[in-house]
């Protein structure tokens, strides 16, 4: 993977489980009724999204995030593949795998693909 390439995947994304902890961690509570692009301006870094991988071992290492994840108003989707799932997240990213993968909300094209494209689904 080229240095710009490497670049643009560390803006858009938040890798692994204890970066997204501390994301979320310093993510200020968002009411779950306010969306509103002011709202999500008062963090530098916040999340749109997180992908965590079902076929992770022991579960314990991503059950926080599902509850932490709640409590900043973040949704969660579950990949599940025949126990392939952190291989199917590390696809995503260039990596061998991925146990987590969070989706950083830029309010660019991208953010806006996921979420007329993929989260309107899980609704």
């Amino acid at each position: 993977m080229a240095l710009p390439e490497k670049f643009w995947f560390k803006q858009q994304f938040s890798v692994g489980v204890n970066e997204i902890t501390r994301v979320l961690e310093r993510m200020p509570p968002v009411p779950a009724n306010d969306r509103s692009s002011l709202s999500l301006k008062m963090h530098s870094t916040r999340l749109q999204v997180i992908l965590v991988a079902s076929d992770c071992h022991p579960r314990l290492l991503t059950k926080h995030l599902e509850s932490l994840a709640n409590s900043k108003n973040v949704p969660v989707v579950f990949v599940k593949d025949k126990k392939r799932g952190s291989l199917r997240l590390g696809e995503l990213i260039k990596l061998k795998t991925a146990i987590a993968i969070g989706v950083k909300d830029k309010g660019n094209q991208f953010n806006q693909f996921i979420g007329t494209e993929i989260l309107h689904k899980f609704e």
